[in-house]
C-alpha cells in the first residue's frame, strides 16, 4: 500500500457521467412522494425553485473548481479562501453529506428492490408474498449489499464501473417521460385531474418540499469533489456541471407535471396518494397511467437510478476523505492507496463502513432526505461565501500587481449569484432546523463529534501542514486575506542581516510583513551618535529583507526598558510572530528576562543564536531534532518549508530514543519520523532514529556536521514558554547557528 493522489484520468464525458449518475433519477424516484405529500402539486414548483438554486450554486462551484482544480469540493474551497480550521469544518460536513446521501440512495434501492422482489415472487405464482420480503431486516440487507459491492468495485478501478446503471436509468427515464407524454393526452378525461388547489400546504408546505428534495438536484458538486482527477479541468468541470444539472431539470420538471395531472388515475388527489405510499410513489403513479408496463419501467429505472447515485456518492465521499487525509485534517490512514491500482483504498473502506453503519441508524427515507439536504445546503452556502471572497481578493491582488486576466470560468452577474445563492441556501438551512429537528440533530451530533476530534487529535498536524503550504505559496495567504507581521528587534549590526533573513523565512513570501524595531535607551548621553548607529543597523536589516522579496518596515522608539518596549510594540501592532536574537546562551540574567517576556506576548516566538556575521544563505544542511513536548510543530513546518523553498538545502530529522528500546519500537519510531519528514520537507530530507542515553552529546555530534539547528522551545505551563534544561544544553553545545522556535 502507498499514499498518493490518483492521476488525472477523467475526461469531460466521464465527469459528466459522474454528475448525471448522482443527480438524475435517484432523488426523484425516492423523494417525489415526500414532496407531493407535503406540497401537493406545488412539488413541481419546489423542484423548479431548487433547480434555480442548484444552478446558482453550480456557477459558484464551477468558478472555484476550475480555478483550483483539486479534489475535495467545498473543503478545498474553504482551505484556499478561509483557514485550515474552516476547511476541516467544511470537509467534515461535506464528508457526512455524501455519506448520508449514499444512505438515502441505499435505502431507496432497498425500498424499490423489495418491491421488485415481491413482484417477482407474485409472478412466480407464490401467494401470499412472504412477510420477510418487506420487513426491516430485508430492507437493511438490500441497503448494505450494494454499498459493499460498489466500495470494492471502486477499489478495483478509479471509476468503479457504474456506466451501465447510469446510462440505463437515463434511457429508462426518457422512455418513461415519452410514454407518459403520449399516454396522458389520449387517456379518458376522468383519469386526469386538475392540479388545484396548487399549494394545499401553503408556503410552509412548499418550503418543506424544497428542504426534503434539494438533495434530488445535488450531484454536480461531485465533479468538484473529484476535480483533481479531471483532465483539462478549466474547460471540463464547468461543462460537466452544467450538462449534468441541465439533463436532470429537462427530465424532472416535465415528468413531475405529467405525474401531477395523471398519476392518481382519477382516483382522489395527488397529495393523499403520496402520503399513503411516499417511498414507491412514482411506481404507483406510473402504474396508474401506463398499467403494469409503466409500473415495471419505474421499478427498473428506480433500481438503476438509486444504484448509480449510490456509486457516485461513495466515490465523492472517498475523495473528500482522501483530500482531508492528505492535509491531515483526517488521519493519515485515509491516504493509503492500493499498491497496484492507486485507488484510495482506506478512504473507500471507511466511507463505505460509515454508510453501512448509518443505514442501521436512520429510521426512514424522509429523515435521510431531510438530513442530506440540510447538510448539503450548509456546505453550498459556504461554497457561495468562498466564491465571493475569492473573487474579491483575486481582484484586489490583480489591482496591486500587474497580471494576466484569469482564463478560468467566471460566474456571471457577480456578486448577485453568490449572494442570492448563499442567502437562499442558508434560509433553507434555518427552515430545516426549525421544522425538521431530526435532521438538525444528526447534523449537530456530527459537528460536535468533529469539533472534539479536531481539537484533540487532528489540529496539530493539520495546522503544521497548512503552515508549510503557506510558506511555499504566498498567494494562499493573500487569498485568505492574511498579511502576517513578524517583529524583529535589532540591536547588533553584526547579526542584523541574519535576523532579517530568518524573519523573512518565518513569514509567507510577498504577503508577509517584517517590522524592524530599534529601541533607544531613554537618557542616552550621545543621542545623535546612538541614533545614527541604530539607523545604520536597521538599514542593513532592511536591505537584506528587501533582497528576499519582503516588504520591511522600520520603527525606532525610546524606552527605559527594552524588554517592556518590545512587549508593548508586539501587542500594540498585533504581531503574529516575534524573533529575538540571543548572542550568549550562558547569560542567565538575560535568559530569565527573555523567559519572563515570553509569557506576556501573544504571538509565536523564535530565538536566533548565531555566530557574528552568520549568513542564512550559506546554511545548506539543516538539523531538526524531534522530541519532547511543545507547541511548535506549526512554526517548525513553516520554517522548514520556507528554507527548502528558498534554496538548495537538505534537512536531517533526528530522534534520539533510549538505548534499551526494542526493535519494534525503533521500527515504529522510524515510521512515524519518516511520515513527519515527508509531510514537512516534501521528500528533500533524510531521517535518523538514534539509540543513546546522552541526547545532548548525540545531537551536538550531528550538529557539527550541519550548518543550522532548529530546536523547539518548551511549554512550561499554561501561557508559559521557556528554555528547557535539555533544550538549552543542546543549544549551548551546538557549534553552529541555532533557531529556537515556539508557538503561541
Amino acid at each position: 500500500m502507498r499514499s498518493a493522489l490518483p492521476p488525472r484520468s477523467l475526461s469531460t464525458a466521464d465527469a459528466t457521467r459522474i454528475g448525471i449518475g448522482a443527480i438524475v433519477g435517484g432523488g426523484i424516484f425516492v423523494l417525489a412522494g415526500t414532496a407531493y405529500a407535503h406540497a401537493g402539486p406545488a412539488a413541481i414548483l419546489a423542484f423548479g425553485l431548487n433547480g434555480v438554486l442548484a444552478l446558482l450554486t453550480a456557477m459558484s462551484f464551477a468558478e472555484m473548481a476550475s480555478a483550483y482544480p483539486e479534489s475535495g469540493g467545498a473543503y478545498n474551497f474553504a482551505k484556499r479562501v478561509l483557514s485550515v480550521r474552516a476547511a476541516f469544518a467544511a470537509g467534515w460536513v461535506l464528508w457526512l453529506a455524501y455519506i448520508v446521501a449514499g444512505v438515502l440512495y441505499a435505502m431507496g434501492f432497498a425500498a424499490y428492490g423489495a418491491e421488485l422482489l415481491a413482484a417477482l415472487i407474485r409472478l412466480a405464482g407464490i401467494s401470499p408474498v412472504p412477510e420477510w420480503v418487506g420487513d426491516r431486516g430485508m430492507q437493511l440487507v438490500l441497503a448494505v449489499v450494494p454499498i459493499i459491492i460498489y466500495t470494492n468495485a471502486l477499489i478495483r478501478q478509479p471509476g468503479g464501473g457504474g456506466e451501465m446503471a447510469t446510462w440505463g436509468k437515463v434511457i429508462a427515464l426518457i422512455a418513461l417521460l415519452v410514454a407518459l407524454a403520449i399516454a396522458l393526452p389520449i387517456a379518458p378525461p376522468e383519469q386526469r385531474i386538475a392540479i388545484t388547489p396548487f399549494m394545499p400546504g401553503g408556503l410552509s408546505g412548499l418550503l418543506s418540499a424544497m428542504g426534503f428534495t434539494f438533495i434530488a438536484l445535488q450531484g454536480f458538486d461531485l465533479i468538484a469533489a473529484v476535480a483533481g482527477e479531471v483532465q483539462e479541468p478549466q474547460k471540463a468541470i464547468p461543462r460537466a456541471m452544467m450538462r449534468s444539472l441541465g439533463t436532470a431539470l429537462v427530465i424532472y420538471i416535465p415528468l413531475l407535471v405529467l405525474v401531477a395531472i395523471g398519476g392518481t388515475g382519477g382516483q382522489g388527489d395527488i397529495q393523499s396518494m403520496a402520503r399513503a405510499q411516499p417511498d414507491t410513489f412514482m411506481a404507483t403513479a406510473a402504474g396508474n397511467m401506463l398499467g403494469p408496463a409503466g409500473y415495471w419501467l419505474v421499478i427498473v429505472a428506480a433500481v438503476l437510478a438509486t444504484l448509480s447515485a449510490l456509486h457516485a456518492n461513495i466515490l465523492a465521499a472517498s475523495r473528500v476523505a482522501l483530500t482531508m487525509g492528505t492535509d491531515r485534517t483526517l488521519p493519515w490512514v485515509f491516504t493509503m492507496t492500493h499498491a497496484e491500482r492507486g485507488t484510495p483504498m482506506m478512504a473507500l473502506y471507511l466511507s463505505g463502513l460509515a454508510m453501512a453503519t448509518l443505514v442501521f441508524l436512520v429510521p426512514d427515507l424522509a429523515t435521510a432526505g431531510a438530513a442530506a439536504s440540510l447538510i448539503f445546503l450548509m456546505s453550498f452556502s459556504l461554497a457561495h461565501a468562498t466564491a465571493f471572497l475569492a473573487r474579491r481578493r483575486q481582484e484586489a491582488m490583480r489591482h496591486s500587481e500587474v497580471g494576466d486576466e484569469p482564463t478560468t470560468y467566471r460566474t456571471p452577474y457577480f456578486p448577485l449569484v453568490p449572494v442570492v445563492g448563499g442567502v437562499s441556501c442558508m434560509g433553507l438551512v434555518i427552515f430545516q432546523i426549525i421544522f425538521e429537528p431530526h435532521a438538525a440533530v444528526i447534523a449537530l451530533i456530527w459537528l460536535g463529534l468533529g469539533v472534539v476530534l479536531y481539537l484533540s487529535i487532528f489540529a496539530e498536524r493539520a495546522q503544521a501542514l497548512d503552515a508549510a503550504a503557506e510558506a511555499k505559496d504566498g498567494d494562499l495567504a493573500r487569498l485568505r486575506g492574511r498579511s502576517p507581521l513578524v517583529l524583529v528587534p535589532i540591536v547588533n549590526p553584526q547579526n542584523a542581516k541574519a535576523m532579517a533573513q530568518v524573519a523573512s523565512a518565518l513569514t509567507p513570501p510577498r504577503v508577509g510583513k517584517v517590522l524592524m524595531l530599534s529601541v533607544l535607551r531613554a537618557g542616552a548621553k550621545k543621542v545623535s551618535a546612538e541614533l545614527a548607529q541604530h539607523q545604520q543597523t536597521l538599514g542593513i536589516a532592511m536591505s537584506a529583507c528587501l533582497n528576499l522579496g519582503h516588504r520591511p518596515e522600520a520603527l525606532i522608539t525610546v524606552a527605559s526598558n527594552p524588554w517592556i518596549e518590545i512587549e508593548r510594540v508586539a501587542n500594540a501592532r498585533a504581531c503574529e510572530r516575534l524573533l529575538l536574537g540571543m548572542g550568549d546562551l550562558e547569560d542567565r540574567e538575560r535568559l530569565e528576562q527573555l523567559e519572563d517576556m515570553m509569557g506576556r506576548v501573544d504571538c509565536e516566538l523564535s530565538v536566533l543564536s548565531a555566530p557574528a556575521g552568520w549568513d542564512l544563505s550559506d546554511a545548506e544542511r539543516i538539523l531538526v531534532p524531534i522530541g519532547g513536548r511543545g507547541n511548535h510543530d506549526e512554526v517548525r513546518a513553516r520554517l522548514v518549508a520556507s528554507l527548502l523553498h528558498s534554496g538548495e538545502r537538505t534537512v536531517h530529522f533526528l530522534r534520539v530514543v533510549p538505548s534499551n528500546v526494542s526493535e519494534e519500537a525503533m521500527t515504529a519510531a522510524r515510521r512515524s519520523l519518516r511520515r513527519l519528514a515527508h509531510e514537512e520537507a516534501f521528500g528533500r530530507c533524510d531521517i535518523e532514529v538514534a539509540r543513546g542515553d546522552d541526547v545532548v552529546e548525540i545531537t551536538a555530534e550531528r550538529a557539527a556536521r550541519s550548518d543550522l539547528v532548529i530546536l523547539g522551545l518548551q511549554r512550561l505551563g499554561r501561557n508559559r514558554r521557556g528554555f528547557s534544561d535539555l533544550g538549552l544544553q543542546i543549544a549551548q553545545h551546538c557549534p553552529v547557528a541555532t533557531i529556537m522556535i515556539g508557538g503561541k
